[in-house]
């Protein structure tokens, strides 16, 4: 269920512990390193690159060696732009901005993170949080929020995934990572902030998954207590995204919206009924809540 944004409002390798960091090494350095090429084929290349005077990259294309998209990983590292290949990660498929960043998709999001650097992330800790809300299930949000906070990651900003939606909590599939600790456990007082998750492939992305399901999600939430969470993540993170339950089952996004000070609107091309949305956008209004922006899901 890959999504796209319709529109927008708002010799062998080296031991991995002898590399020099990717952006200290040139791209045939890389290739060696990742598998891709021997010394030999780097010689070869070196000297078709000379005699036809290309770029290492188009000579190694052009005699068969390596792939286009095996240049653009290497240049990815080269540059600190992590991403995933297919069957690199159990990080679900439905991530697009991990494993395709340089698509359709990818470009949306990217465009989606720019209005959103320029509306609310200022870097004051009142503007690193905002919740992800959407009037019902199967629009997208949730995916919609892993995936930027994937592009928020990939720009060098410190981010936190919360997942507040104790009632069909998903981020913890889509990264596939355990789900005993979280965030439910951190406001019934029975675990703390280590319950944070980092992701391996993306050194500034974490995962603050539910936890197990309360009986009592609105109770929770309600509490001062979230309130604090939500105060030492933007103390440590700059960038926090919150994914929320659907609005139109549950009052907890309202809740979680107030908490953030801002809200980013999701909904889904020939789904949503605009009533719904609007009713949400002025609902949050009245509670104070600043509206960043909107967006249409496709998918």
């Amino acid at each position: 269920m890959n999504s796209v944004l319709e529109d927008i409002f708002i010799d062998a390798p080296a031991p991995a512990k002898a590399r020099e960091p990717a952006d200290n090494r040139r791209i045939g350095a890389i290739l060696i390193d990742e598998g891709k090429l021997s010394i030999q084929d780097a010689e070869r290349i070196l000297r078709a690159q000379r005699e036809q005077g290309l770029r290492f990259g188009e000579a190694a294309i052009s005699l068969g060696l390596v792939s286009e998209s095996d240049i653009q990983r290497a240049l990815s590292l080269q540059h600190d732009f992590p991403y995933l290949l297919p069957n690199e990660s159990k990080v679900s498929r439905q991530l697009g901005a991990a494993y395709e960043p340089f698509g359709k998709q990818g470009e949306a999001l990217r465009a989606l993170r720019s209005q959103l650097l320029l509306r609310w992330f200022s870097g004051e800790p009142e503007r690193r949080t905002l919740a992800v809300v959407s009037p019902d299930r199967g629009d997208g949000r949730s995916v919609l929020c892993a995936n930027l906070a994937i592009v928020f990651s990939q720009l060098g900003e410190r981010t936190l995934l919360i997942d507040a939606d104790l009632r069909h909590p998903v981020q913890h599939e889509l990264f596939s990572l355990g789900n005993r600790a979280g965030l439910s456990a951190i406001l019934s007082r029975r675990s703390e902030m280590e319950a944070i998750e980092p992701i391996p492939a993306f050194e500034n992305l974490f995962v603050l998954p539910t936890g197990a399901v309360p009986p009592n999600p609105q109770e929770l939430l309600s509490r001062p207590h979230f309130a604090r969470v939500l105060e030492q993540a933007a103390a440590r993170f700059e960038v926090v995204l919150i994914d929320t339950p659907s609005s139109s089952a549950y009052a907890d996004a309202q809740t979680i919206a107030v908490r953030s000070n801002g809200a980013l609107l999701v909904t889904r091309k020939h789904r949503t009924r605009l009533r719904e949305a609007d009713a949400l956008a002025q609902s949050l209004t009245r509670l104070s809540a600043h509206m960043v922006g909107a967006v249409i899901n496709e998918f």
